[in-house]
């Protein structure tokens, strides 16, 4: 049997698993105990307090890196510029967090010198699998402590209970024992009463938008400005990525922009219910597409669109640093040199369409003289129908064939 590791740099959110797994660690292993978080954006109030917590809850030490910026321009925007979404509606939120949670934790390692890793993933859900798979990415021999598969607890209410008769502090209670993760990008809220799929999420859940019913009665109109497929501006004013994001997900917020309710196929093989909010990365990805009609040829936009499933998929089951997915990254990011525009999007009551599309000449493929159906010196009408032969040729070759 492997000896307990001489210190574990756990991965510390403050939240219900995390904040009984410090304790059950130091308990279990007699390790000493680094407690890390990353900010990705997950607002101040659940990072206000947190070393404090962590340190009395039985961690020796604590570090809180700051990865907004990392992760709005070195994660999320890449993702984006991709086109993923997995099954049809989601935006991956949670998904491309975990990489550079994961990537900073490894950071930690290196600073401190331990020789192990704890997460509170559950032996059940998909992030144990993005966590790992990062952690090996970096480190092959890292040893990693999962809880979840080791522990007697056999659900968060046995956790809460234990938090409580140990009198740790934690935002979670048996009557609202749903599961919230916030970052840049989005809200997930998962287990508890959602776990019945046919009910409908309670609206006193939600944090970053209105309900659409509530939304107010005359639409917003926001034009995002782009650069080789980056969001660069909001209504003309040039920003960063992080502060990009944050202005986008209070205006698409307010507009009810950005919920999503759906079952999901998780990696490890079960269906799980999940609700979303993602106002900016709804009102990013339209607004992406609005330029991209413009700018991207057919066929680079059909065989881009062919890969976003796959790239989606990579993505949600925790292959970030993988070569496939810097493979298809680097053939995107090529395509995406020539997104280059603004686009007008309205937000009205929770829908958000393109209303407007403009690129500069050297990008924009529209050429109103060739598209008008009015008279034109440059496209004569008589082609089509050499076209139209060609293309039909085949076709009835096969119905002769069956005659």
């Amino acid at each position: 049997m492997a000896s307990n590791p001489k210190k574990i740099v756990v991965a510390y959110s403050g939240g219900l698993d995390t904040s009984v797994m410090l304790k059950w660690i130091k308990e279990k292993y007699g390790s000493a105990v680094v407690a890390y978080a990353a900010n990705v954006g997950q607002g101040d109030e659940e990072l206000e307090g947190l070393e404090e917590k962590a340190l009395a809850t039985g961690a020796d030490e604590c570090h809180v890196l700051d990865l907004r910026d990392e992760f709005a321009g070195d994660y999320v925007f890449p993702m984006l510029r991709a086109g993923a979404v997995y099954e049809g509606s989601y935006l991956l939120g949670t998904s491309i967090a975990r990489p550079i949670i994961a990537k900073g934790q490894m950071d930690i390692v290196r600073k401190t010198g331990a020789d192990a890793v704890g997460h509170g993933a559950t032996g059940k859900g998909n992030d144990q699998v993005r966590f790992e798979l990062t952690y090996k990415a970096i480190d092959p021999a890292i040893r990693v402590i999962a809880p979840w598969r080791e522990w007697d607890f056999g659900g968060r209410n046995q956790l809460i209970a234990y938090a409580e008769a140990n009198g740790i502090p934690i935002p979670v209670t048996a009557e609202k024992p749903y599961s919230m993760d916030r970052n840049l990008l989005h809200i997930s809220f998962e287990g508890g009463v959602l776990e019945d799929p046919w009910a409908e999420p309670p609206e006193d859940m939600f944090r970053l938008s209105v309900s659409p019913e509530n939304a107010p009665n005359e639409p917003a109109y926001v034009e995002i400005g782009f650069e080789g497929g980056d969001p660069v501006s909001i209504d003309g004013d040039i920003l960063a990525p992080c502060p990009l994001m944050e202005r986008l997900n209070a205006i698409a917020g307010a507009n009810g922009v950005g919920r999503v309710d759906l079952v999901e196929n998780r990696f490890v093989g079960m269906k799980s219910r999940g609700v979303y909010e993602t106002p900016a990365g709804t009102v990013l990805h339209c607004a992406r597409r609005g330029v991209e009609s413009l700018t991207l040829d057919r066929e680079v936009l059909h065989l881009r669109d062919s890969l976003i499933p796959k790239y989606a998929e990579l993505v949600y089951n925790g292959f970030w640093f993988a070569p496939e997915r810097e493979f298809l990254q680097a053939a995107i990011d090529q395509a995406m040199a020539a997104v280059t525009g603004v686009a007008r999007v309205k937000l009205y009551k929770g829908a958000c369409q393109v209303v407007g599309r403009k690129a500069p000449a050297e990008n924009n493929l529209y050429q109103p003289e060739l598209a008008t159906f009015e008279e034109d010196s440059i496209y004569s009408h008589k082609d089509a129908e050499g076209f139209i032969r060609l293309n039909a040729l085949r076709l009835g070759v096969r119905t002769r064939g069956q005659s």
